[in-house]
């Protein structure tokens, strides 16, 4: 795997693929900078090789240049960050562009507009990739986020560079998955959480050659204990997954896994901060009533299996952590594999929910990593090959 480390940028011109598409407030400033952050140390080891960068990205989904959507909103905080002021164009590709990557000097950074103001970037239009190829010398994927999408800048640019090579941030995903993945250490524990059992049916199955312990919480525990005959009220629930489920469980056994569903639940009347709660047996709960949080009993269960984990991967909460009444299962979780990892285990955590999860509660920098790609990361736990990383190895 070529990274940063393989090369010498002096004097040479890198055009980095970075995920910049961070979320804005109403007055157009950025409220989490943590994609950002994690660009900065690919950028200053080019930079300070006596390189110049050109940084690409997108930001959000606009639908023709929509100014809310401009990169120029963010110069300011690349600038606080990385401590240099990124020179910014108006455009991606075109002669204006060239001729400010043509001008660039040692040191210097070039921020080009959003790639998705041209439809081209998603439909990995082989013209418009060659022409931001001729932007640098060197090309560097460090945006996880969207390895996993054949686009113009993740993978089709690629083609068109005799050097190329992971950026620091990517590469630290590829180990981390990997060191998941493919671990001597054992036991190896998934927590898988969320609403449906539908969103991670091909996540499991590729992972049960490869875990001892599988944590189940969220919405879909009730598709898996109603399958087994268990009264689940007005829980959230995968009525046509019934078999599925208990087809996972067969497998599970089958492969030695060790299966640990939730045995009590924190129960509503409504799906309210406000409702009425109770803690029931997860397969005895009322009608009318439903499951939003796991049960003392549960956390106890669960806390065990983590503490004795030497691999943990975290892939969506345990209950709906947005409201504080029913937060305590997923806070706890992270608590415990925090725990689990100052005692030397390596802790994953990955997908949109639980990376908010660990950033609301404080427990970010208490795991050994948290991966900024939900979508890639999920892809590369189905044992999916991702078209930006294969670029790169081609």
């Amino acid at each position: 795997m070529k990274t940063l480390d393989d090369y010498n940028f002096k004097d040479k011109q890198a055009l980095i693929r970075v995920d910049f598409n961070v979320p804005l407030n109403e007055d157009l400033e950025v409220t989490d900078a943590t994609r950002i952050e994690a660009a900065k140390p690919t950028i200053q080891k080019i930079l300070d090789d006596g390189g110049s960068v050109v940084l690409m990205s997108h930001l959000g989904r606009p639908k023709g240049k929509e100014e809310k959507f401009s990169l120029r909103n963010i110069v300011d905080k690349v600038t606080e960050i990385v401590g240099v002021e990124p020179k910014f164009v108006e455009d991606c590709v075109g002669p204006e562009v060239q001729k400010a990557a043509d001008d660039l000097k040692p040191g210097e950074i070039l921020l080009l507009e959003n790639l998705r103001y041209h439809e081209e970037e998603q439909e990995g239009d082989k013209d418009f990739a060659k022409k931001l190829s001729q932007l640098g010398d060197i090309y560097v994927n460090d945006a996880f986020g969207t390895a996993h999408r054949a686009h113009a800048s993740t993978t089709i640019v690629a083609k068109y560079f005799k050097e190329k090579c992971f950026g620091y941030l990517l590469a630290k995903e590829i180990k981390s998955l990997d060191k998941v993945l493919h671990s001597k250490e054992k036991p190896v524990t998934a927590v898988l959480g969320g609403a449906k059992v539908s969103s991670k049916i091909t996540v499991i199955e590729n992972i049960l050659d490869k875990i001892d312990n599988l944590i189940i919480g969220g919405g879909m525990t009730y598709t898996f204990i109603k399958a087994q005959g268990g009264n689940i009220g007005a829980s959230l629930v995968e009525d046509d997954k019934q078999k599925l489920a208990l087809e996972i469980l067969e497998k599970a056994k089958q492969k030695g896994v060790q299966v640990h569903l939730p045995v009590d639940s924190v129960i509503a009347d409504s799906f309210s901060e406000q409702a009425s709660t109770q803690i029931e047996k997860v397969d005895s709960i009322p009608a009318g009533w439903m499951g939003l949080d796991v049960g003392p009993e549960t956390l106890r269960n669960f806390s065990k299996v983590i503490s004795e984990s030497k691999i943990i991967l975290w892939n969506g909460p345990l209950g709906v952590f947005e409201m504080d009444t029913f937060a305590k299962g997923t806070i706890q979780l992270g608590e415990a594999i925090a725990d689990a990892t100052a005692k030397g285990a390596f802790s994953l955590v990955g997908g949109g929910d639980s990376v908010a999860a660990v950033k609301k509660f404080g427990l970010e920098d208490k795991v050994s990593y948290v991966s900024t790609g939900g979508g890639a990361m999920l892809e590369m736990l189905e044992g999916k090959s991702l078209p930006g990383i294969e670029a790169i190895g081609k």
